[in-house]
C-alpha cells in the first residue's frame, strides 16, 4: 500500500500542540504561502505574458473579412519560393535536431543484495569479534565501542565470513568469495526481474574501490555469464564511494555511442581484505562503519523498453577537488607506523565534503532549480558582490522545489546531519538515506541504491517525480544524479529485486543519539 506523505506535523518536524503554537507561527506560514505564489507567479509567468498576446492576435484575426485573406493568399503566392525555401530549412534543422540530440538513456530496473541471515551482525557481535581478534588495544576497543554507539547503525547489518570468523581469516580467496557473492546476488535478481538475456548485454561497468584482482570483477561477471566476445566492459577501482554514479555517467556516455543495447552497472564493496587490524583511531572509524552490500543496475537506450522502464536518466554532474591537497588526502589509504594497512579518515573530512558539494550543486541547480529560485539566488548574489552588502545572507536554493525524493550517501550520521541542515530538508526527505544506514550501514557506493529502493518500497514513487542521489568520496569527489520517474511504482510488484520489501512495515524506527552496546562485562553486573 503507498504510504502518503506526512504533514509537518506527521513526520515530526513541530510536534507542538496546535493551541500552544509559537507567537511567529503565523508569520512563518504567511511567508511559506508567499513564497510559494512567488514561485509560481515566476514559473507561470509566460502563460500570464502569453493570454493577452492571443487574446489580441485572436480578435484581430475575428476582424478580417474574405477580402483581407483573399489579400494575405495572393501575397503568399508572390512569395512561393520563400515559402518553399522555409519549409525545407524547418525539415533540414528539425532532421539535424534529431540526428544529434543524446539519445535517451533509461533505468530498466535495480537490484539490491540482501546477504543471508548468517551474516549478520549486530553492535555486540563487532565488539566481540573486535576483542578476539586479540590486535586492538583497551583504549581503542572503547574508541571502536564510543564511534558505534554514536553511529546510526542498527543491529542487521551484515559482515563477510572470513571477517566474523575466529578467529578472522582475510585472504584472497575470502575476498573473491565475497565479491562473487555479492555481485552474481544482485545480478541474478536483476536479470530474473527483467528477463534480458546476459548475451544482450553491450556495456559492462564494475565499481569496487579497495579490491581489485586479476582477472578483474568485471571480468568475473564476463566469465560466470558467459557475455558475448564484444561486450564493452570496464572496471573502475580505488573511486570511493561516489564510484556509483561514475559508472552510471560512464555507462550513459557509453550508451551514446552504442546503438540499441543494454548497460550492466554493478557497484559494490569488498570489506574482506579492507578490515583493518591496527590502533591508528583514523582508521578505525571505516570498521565502524563500512558493511556489506551492493547492487547490481540495468540500463538502456532502447526506445521499446521505455514503457517498461522505471526511470530516465536526466542529469549527471561530477565534481573532483582532487587538486586541492588538502581535498585530495582526506581520505587516503596507506600503511600504519605497525605496517597495518588502513583507509586514514581527516579531520577535514566534513569541511571538503561540503566545498565540494557546494561546487557540485552551483553546477546542477541552474539544470534542474526553477526560475523562482534562480532569480532569488541571482538577486542575492549581485547585493553581496556588486552592492556590497554583506548583511545579506546568502541565498540557499530550496531544491525541494526541483526534487522529490533525495537519495544522499549514507556515509554516516554526521554527514547526514550536515546535509539536512544545509539543505534544509525535512526528516521525511531524510529518512530513506537514515534508514538505509541504520538497517544495512555504509555500504560504500551501493547505499545510494538501497536508498531507492526504501522509497519505492514505502510506495512513495508517482509518475513525473524526480530524484537526486549524492554521492560523496576519496579524491575527493562529489557526483549527482537526477532521475525522473516513468511511472508510478507499485510496492506489491517488487518481489525480488528488493531487499526491504519483506520487513518495510518495520521502517521508519527512531534512532537514539547514542545507543549503548551491552558488553560481556556489563552483561555479567546486571545479571
Amino acid at each position: 500500500m503507498s504510504e502518503k506523505r506526512p504533514t509537518s506535523f506527521e513526520n515530526g518536524t513541530d510536534e507542538t500542540p496546535r493551541n500552544k503554537l509559537p507567537t511567529n507561527f503565523a508569520q512563518s506560514v504567511k511567508l511559506k504561502y508567499v513564497k510559494l505564489g512567488y514561485h509560481y507567479l515566476i514559473s507561470n509567468a509566460m502563460y500570464l505574458l502569453l493570454v493577452p498576446l492571443v487574446a489580441a492576435s485572436s480578435s484581430r484575426v475575428a476582424g478580417l473579412g474574405a477580402d483581407d485573406l483573399g489579400r494575405i493568399w495572393g501575397q503568399l503566392q508572390l512569395n512561393l519560393v520563400a515559402v518553399v525555401g522555409c519549409s525545407a530549412l524547418m525539415v533540414v534543422l528539425t532532421t539535424v535536431y534529431f540526428m544529434t540530440r543524446p539519445r535517451a538513456v533509461y533505468l530498466l530496473e535495480f537490484a539490491c543484495y540482501k546477504p543471508a541471515e548468517a551474516r549478520k551482525v549486530t553492535r555486540e557481535i563487532f565488539m566481540e569479534r573486535s576483542a578476539l581478534a586479540g590486535t586492538f588495544t583497551e583504549e581503542n576497543l572503547a574508541f571502536q565501542k564510543k564511534i558505534l554507539e554514536r553511529s546510526g547503525l542498527g543491529q542487521s547489518t551484515y559482515f563477510p565470513e572470513a571477517v566474523l570468523n575466529v578467529p578472522p581469516n582475510p585472504c584472497m580467496a575470502e575476498a573473491r568469495k565475497e565479491a562473487e557473492m555479492v555481485m552474481f546476488g544482485a545480478i541474478d535478481q536483476l536479470l530474473a526481474k527483467t528477463g534480458v538475456k546476459a548475451k544482450d548485454i553491450g556495456v559492462l561497468v564494475v565499481n569496487c574501490s579497495l579490491f581489485n584482482p586479476t582477472p578483474s570483477l568485471s571480468a568475473m561477471v564476463v566469465n560466470h555469464y558467459k557475455l558475448r566476445g564484444n561486450v564493452v566492459s570496464y572496471n573502475l577501482g580505488g573511486m570511493g564511494c561516489s564510484a556509483g554514479l561514475i559508472s552510471i555517467d560512464l555507462a550513459k556516455q557509453l550508451l551514446q555511442v552504442h546503438r540499441n543495447t543494454y548497460a550492466l552497472v554493478v557497484s559494490m564493496e569488498n570489506i574482506t581484505l579492507n578490515w583493518y587490524f591496527g590502533n591508528n583511531r583514523s582508521m578505525l572509524v571505516s570498521n565502524c562503519l563500512f558493511r556489506m552490500g551492493g547492487a547490481a543496475i540495468l540500463l538502456t537506450n532502447r526506445r521499446s523498453d521505455r514503457c517498461r522502464s522505471k526511470y530516465q536518466l536526466v542529469h549527471t554532474v561530477r565534481t573532483h577537488r582532487g587538486a586541492d591537497d588538502r581535498s585530495y588526502g582526506c581520505v587516503f589509504q596507506e600503511e600504519d607506523n605497525t605496517g597495518r594497512i588502513g583507509v586514514a579518515l581527516s579531520k577535514d573530512l566534513m569541511a571538503v565534503a561540503g566545498e565540494a558539494l557546494k561546487t557540485n550543486i552551483t553546477t546542477l541547480g541552474p539544470l534542474v532549480l526553477p526560475l523562482s529560485e534562480q532569480l532569488l539566488f541571482l538577486v542575492t548574489l549581485v547585493a553581496k558582490k556588486v552592492f556590497k552588502m554583506n548583511k545579506v545572507k546568502p541565498y540557499i536554493p530550496d531544491f525541494k522545489m526541483a526534487f522529490e525524493h533525495f537519495c544522499i550517501h549514507a556515509g554516516g550520521r554526521a554527514v547526514l546531519d550536515e546535509l539536512e541542515k544545509n539543505l534544509e530538508l525535512s526528516e521525511w526527505h531524510m529518512e530513506p538515506s537514515r534508514m538505509t544506514l541504520y538497517r544495512w550501514g555504509n555500504t560504500s557506493s551501493s547505499s545510494l541504491w538501497y536508498e531507492l529502493a526504501y522509497t519505492e518500497a514505502k510506495g512513495r514513487i508517482r509518475r513525473g517525480h524526480r530524484t537526486w542521489q549524492i554521492a560523496f568520496g576519496s579524491g575527493f569527489k562529489c557526483n549527482s544524479a537526477v532521475w525522473k520517474a516513468l511511472r508510478t511504482i507499485d510496492p506489491a510488484k517488487l518481489k525480488g529485486c528488493n531487499p526491504w520489501i519483506d520487513e518495510i512495515d518495520q521502517f521508519p524506527v527512531h534512532v537514539p543519539k547514542v545507543e549503548t552496546i551491552a558488553t560481556a562485562a556489563t552483561a555479567t553486573a546486571a545479571s
